[in-house]
């Protein structure tokens, strides 16, 4: 029955109010109905019905969307999340089924849909925001994942970039004043003079150092990655410097702030789907900063070959081994104390990625390619 309908089988003078007239003296038969009456008076009978809540999708996306290390077994998903990487797959028999990696500020999940898989292939673009329903299963055959039911692109206002992008916690402004107060340090005017050419406040070089990620996975794979990890490098470098012999602390501190500087080429900007680019893929990161800064060094008239030899060599080396991409092994002090700090620093920035993804109650992190193993957090098994 509609409101309207409802309303006036109320109205005075109906049957429904009759049985009330005989019990009250004529005379004062109004004062008995006005009470009767008037809860009728107070309905809210003009005012709109509270429109439902499918009205609003931005609160119920946002309210029902959840974290990515907080998905659990059987537990249903709905929300926006960002694509980091997708792959078109075929079944035995031919039939295509999308298989994608998907993630948020807090890890990344695997998810496979097996419905109009070419159709939501084309939406899923590497750095796309999708808004994904379906399942989280966890499986001891197949693993976790999310298999999807639903599949849309996402709507402005249904996400802010920082639910979905990894950030650094520190901030930037505090990673460059570190950084200049750092470079103040370096007394040969040479070696000056070609991180300016990098790290001056001006130079374009120095705007996309500033934002690029230090990785696509394992270590400071965010915004601001690289000045985070090369600041924390260089200055590790600089300290253990004072207690070794025979270490030329400006050349390993210079080597330090370049080793990783081909990064600037070798992966995107795109801070939801970070990935090598071509140049990346085709030349490597480490020949591509060592050309880089051997470019740079032969735009400064009479650099001195000796510093130049030595700087090329630690970016030439910093992997440490030739099965981990470095062409060449540390021949030099300098060079070997850069790559051990760079590989501790790698290191210990994967417990930093392992602990972000961790859910609440939990110390053992799963394991893990960057560290052969599992990590433990002995603060949270408290």
């Amino acid at each position: 029955m509609s409101e309207q309908t409802q309303m006036e089988s109320l109205a005075p003078g109906e049957p429904a109010f009759a049985p009330v007239e005989p019990l009250v003296p004529e005379p004062i038969a109004p004062v008995p109905t006005e009470p009767v009456l008037e809860p009728i008076v107070e309905v809210p009978i003009e005012r709109a019905p509270e429109p439902p809540a499918a009205v609003h999708p931005e609160p119920v996306t946002k309210a029902a969307r959840v974290a990515i290390r907080d998905l659990e077994d059987g537990q249903r998903v709905r929300g926006v999340y960002a694509v980091r990487g997708r792959e078109l797959r075929r079944k035995k028999n031919g039939d295509p089924w999308l298989r994608m990696t998907v993630g948020d500020a807090t890890g990344t999940a695997e998810a496979v849909c097996w419905d109009d898989a070419e159709v939501r292939y084309a939406l899923c673009a590497s750095g796309t925001p999708i808004h994904v329903s379906g399942v989280f299963e966890n499986s001891e055959r197949w693993g976790a994942k999310i298999k999807v039911t639903e599949l849309r692109l996402a709507e402005d206002g249904e996400y802010a970039i920082e639910e979905l992008a990894i950030g650094s916690e520190v901030s930037a402004e505090r990673l460059e004043s570190d950084l200049r107060d750092l470079l103040e340090t370096v007394r040969n005017a040479e070696l000056r003079e070609l991180l300016d050419l990098f790290f001056a406040p001006d130079r374009e070089t120095w705007a996309r150092f500033r934002d690029a990620p230090a990785a696509k996975t394992y270590h400071q794979a965010y915004r601001h990655g690289l000045l985070e990890h090369t600041l924390s490098v260089a200055q590790a470098v600089s300290a253990a410097a004072n207690f070794f012999p025979g270490i030329d602390r400006d050349i390993a501190v210079t080597g330090a702030l370049l080793h990783d500087i081909g990064k600037l080429h070798a992966y995107n900007d795109d801070p939801l789907a970070i990935d090598l680019t071509d140049a990346g893929r085709l030349q490597g990161e480490i020949p591509l900063g060592y050309y880089t800064v051997r470019r740079a060094i032969e735009d400064i008239p009479g650099f001195d070959p000796r510093l130049a030899q030595c700087v090329l060599h630690i970016i030439l080396s910093h992997h440490g081994q030739l099965e981990h991409g470095s062409p060449v092994v540390p021949a030099t002090r300098e060079a070997v104390l850069v790559h051990m700090i760079d590989n501790l620093g790698g290191r210990l920035g994967s417990f930093d990625r392992l602990e972000r993804q961790l859910p609440d109650g939990e110390s053992w992190s799963g394991f893990d390619r960057a560290l052969s193993g599992s990590a433990w957090f002995s603060q949270r098994a408290a």
